[in-house]
């Protein structure tokens, strides 16, 4: 049994995206696509997650177990989590999708979190991930790592000087946030 006083005083947080449905952003659909057709168009998509809302989804993950005694296991805790993915090398990605429709592909099963992409970068730079992997399942991947990651999640400006793009960082001392 939950004890109530537990939750006293407990509120809930408001959410930043209160009219959001799921949907897949149409900036960044379109800069995926045009990225699809032209691997050169990364800055695109860059641009394009620096003004969106990504979805981080979180699973339940089994706690302390405890067993009866005939020896079977029975849940006692669990938490919920944002999920990494371990590539082959050993290095971490967080997992962020564009959508619903996206998510639910990959996991039905998981719950999203709606974040602006900056803090999605942030939450996989905590995390000691090297990189943010959008929509792993499809229909377009896109792997932010490297100082495109620290660029978005730091919030800095992206810059293109002939067809090449950048992080511009603001100066030691800028009251730029």
């Amino acid at each position: 049994m939950v004890n109530p006083d537990r939750f006293a005083g407990a509120q809930l947080i408001e959410s930043n995206f209160p009219d959001d449905r799921g949907e897949r952003p149409e900036v960044l659909t379109r800069a995926l696509e045009e990225w699809a057709a032209d691997r050169t168009r990364s800055a695109g998509v860059l641009r394009a997650l620096q003004e969106v809302r990504l979805l981080v989804p979180v699973v339940a993950m089994l706690g302390e177990v405890e067993y009866d005694e005939q020896g079977l296991a029975h849940d006692k805790s669990s938490d919920m989590a944002a999920v990494l993915m371990q590539g082959r090398d050993g290095r971490l990605a967080l997992l962020a999708f564009s959508g619903v429709e996206t998510l639910s592909t990959w996991n039905p099963e998981a719950r999203p979190v709606a974040v602006p992409a900056q803090v999605a970068a942030q939450s996989a730079l905590q995390d000691d991930a090297v990189a943010l992997v959008l929509d792993v399942a499809g229909p377009r991947t896109f792997v932010v790592q490297g100082d495109d990651l620290v660029g978005l999640a730091s919030g800095w400006q992206l810059v293109e000087v002939d067809g090449q793009s950048g992080w511009l960082r603001p100066a030691e001392g800028d009251d730029a946030d």
